[in-house]
């Protein structure tokens, strides 16, 4: 079995206050826990971790080693500015094995998430952490952890390198696509547009089209499709297009096209109050409701069980 618990659902910066407070103000972090011995897998470090981080320490013994396996979907500041106040790695004994895409060829996955433990940012420098920390630079590629958990990436657009999850599991899938948008012909097309050249412009579309159909095989029959979905339609289309997130449609839309079983809708902008998801999810489930797909609200606090289908 798989099992979820989101810690953190939130994009951009921590949103708290009266009218997050039943989404969630959190950035990005969720908790997988996966078979009998319940491996732990945490995707991102938003500010979501710090609570997951204090929950491990309460419930772990005084010698009882922790271990985890962190995925970092990219190294932007709401999906890492969590990690310095992650307790576990303050204590002797912690194993965290850090996975995350080479995001500058001259600037390691270490040094980038080091650079938050200087003091010039940070009371602690990384070189005092008590746990023993493992990096591991992801490009697109396959990674086996324990127990036979299988995990795919894949390159999502954004404007830094960053990775979709497949998390495979005796049978039961869970991917996540955030932070990404669909992919779009940058070339002019319009003929009197200045720069217009017919031959590129047709290059430019087919290109966007592989791309977009390459993620779409990717999400292909998810039992859990975790989408990007930070902005309505207009306000992507309106001044937010190359941003890299997607719209709410745009998430629905990929659901439906790839098959996916069940849907979360995820990393919501820091504008939207709580008020506003009715609407949104009542719009959302009418248009899913063509393929049979579930949706639902990525909220802090919510779990996940997903039963083995082998």
């Amino acid at each position: 079995m798989i099992r979820l618990r989101f810690w953190g659902v939130r994009g951009s910066i921590p949103t708290p206050g009266a009218h997050t407070v039943n989404t969630g103000g959190n950035t990005s972090c969720i908790e997988l826990r996966y078979g009998e011995a319940e491996h732990l897998v945490i995707i991102d470090a938003g500010t979501g971790i710090r609570g997951l981080g204090e929950l491990l320490l309460r419930d772990a013994s005084e010698t009882e080693v922790i271990r985890a396996s962190l995925f970092l979907t990219h190294t932007h500041w709401d999906h890492i500015m969590g990690f310095p106040f992650f307790a576990p790695i303050y204590r002797k004994g912690t194993e965290l094995d850090l996975y995350g895409p080479v995001t500058w060829e001259d600037e390691s996955l270490k040094k980038v998430i080091g650079h938050q433990l200087n003091y010039q940012y940070f009371p602690v420098h990384s070189g005092e952490l008590a746990a023993t920390l493992r990096y591991h630079e992801l490009r697109e590629e396959r990674v086996e952890l324990a127990d036979g958990m299988i995990v795919h990436t894949t390159y999502l657009n954004h404007p830094v390198l960053c990775l979709g999850y497949r998390f495979e599991y005796r049978g039961t899938s869970v991917v996540t696509a955030f932070d990404t948008e669909p992919f779009r012909n940058l070339f002019p097309t319009d003929p009197s547009q200045s720069g217009f050249d017919p031959e590129i412009a047709a290059e430019g579309e087919r290109a966007a089209r592989e791309e977009n159909s390459r993620l779409l095989s990717f999400y292909r029959n998810a039992d859990l499709l975790i989408h990007d979905a930070q902005y309505t339609r207009e306000e992507h289309r309106r001044d937010r297009m190359g941003w890299g997130h997607s719209s709410f449609d745009d998430a629905i839309e990929n659901g439906m096209a790839s098959g996916a079983r069940r849907m979360l809708l995820f990393h919501h902008d820091p504008e939207r109050r709580d008020d506003d998801f009715e609407h949104i999810l009542a719009r959302c489930r009418n248009i899913a409701s063509k393929r049979n797909m579930r949706v639902d609200i990525a909220t802090e606090g919510l779990v996940i069980e997903l039963p083995d289908a082998q």
